[in-house]
């Protein structure tokens, strides 16, 4: 098997995501029914009806769009009578995607990994004060770069690179006056293009250290099997399939590097050629062309999305 499919992060939520595949497949309907009752709130109304505002809270963000990603995995599973380990050869998610990996890899239950989302969006909102922390996209930069400006800007306070997502994008986070600091560096390292981003606190840098504490406490709780195929995580940007290691990059994960482009670039040596975005956006499926323009790279987002996925029924 030369496939792989992977889960989006948080910036890929969208008003009525999901709402074809809930209307059309029962399994993928079922799977928004147990995030409901896992939470003890109707989130699929946010979802499917806004406000926008809401489903943006990174409370509300991130079991929404890990709902999303395996109602359409659980309806092409069920569509096609073949389960994930029949249809793909290993599986990675972008951040919060990871979660969503894993519920795909049958390691951790919905509602299980429901709640931890849940969870985790609130603890990292709160790990921070609101205009604290900030993060910043640098557009045109390689991670050798990225370091120089990181070491350089860490003298006004915390800078580190959260997100390596493919060649020429690089994300970092940290205090407000130290991300600022690098932004004027990269402009007089002639950095085609740095931006502060519009997040709502400084994800994956040590500023999250209480997050990934509250984290640490509630996996303790928490069950995870062997994932039926392996995940490409986004600390060790390798194949993983130890529960007890999953657990421990999960916490990791929280104040660590997203290494997506190196994710990538480990499945490509591994000889997957299709990768397949499941759930919600297309930001990876970009990403993923950037990466290595020789992969086969597309999203499933809708009920239309999976029909043309699914092989052609013969009479």
């Amino acid at each position: 098997m030369n496939r792989a499919f992977v889960f989006p992060g948080q910036g890929s939520q969208l008003i009525g995501m999901g709402k074809s595949v809930f209307d059309n497949y029962p399994a993928g309907a079922d799977v928004f029914s147990i995030v409901d009752e896992a939470l003890g709130e109707k989130l699929s109304d946010i979802i499917f009806n806004g406000p926008e505002e809401d489903l943006k809270l990174t409370k509300n963000a991130q079991p929404a769009l890990m709902a999303t990603s395996i109602a359409v995995l659980r309806a092409i599973e069920s569509e096609s009578g073949k389960p994930v380990e029949k249809l793909v050869s290993c599986l990675a998610g972008h951040s919060l995607g990871e979660y969503s990996a894993l519920v795909a890899g049958r390691a951790l239950e919905i509602a299980d990994a429901a709640r931890l989302l849940r969870l985790r969006g609130e603890s990292m909102q709160s790990a921070v004060p609101v205009g604290e922390g900030a993060m910043a996209a640098l557009i045109g930069a390689n991670i050798p770069l990225a370091e120089k400006i990181t070491e350089k800007a860490s003298l006004k306070g915390v800078c580190e690179i959260a997100n390596d997502n493919a060649s020429g994008q690089v994300v970092l986070s940290g205090s407000r006056i130290a991300i600022e600091y690098a932004i004027k560096i990269a402009k007089e390292e002639g950095i085609k293009r740095a931006v502060i981003l519009p997040v709502s606190a400084p994800f994956h840098c040590a500023l999250m250290m209480p997050a990934a504490n509250v984290m640490a406490d509630a996996l303790k709780d928490i069950y995870i099997n062997e994932p039926l195929v392996p995940i490409v995580t986004n600390i060790t940007a390798s194949p993983e399939k130890s529960p007890e290691k999953i657990k421990l990059l999960l916490i990791q994960q929280v104040t660590g590097r997203v290494r997506w482009r190196e994710s990538i670039e480990c499945m490509v040596n591994n000889k997957i050629s299709e990768i397949i975005e499941v759930g919600s956006g297309k930001v990876l499926s970009g990403l993923i062309r950037r990466i290595d323009s020789g992969v086969k790279a597309k999203s499933i987002v809708s009920s239309e999305d999976i029909q043309t996925f699914l092989p052609k029924k013969t009479n």
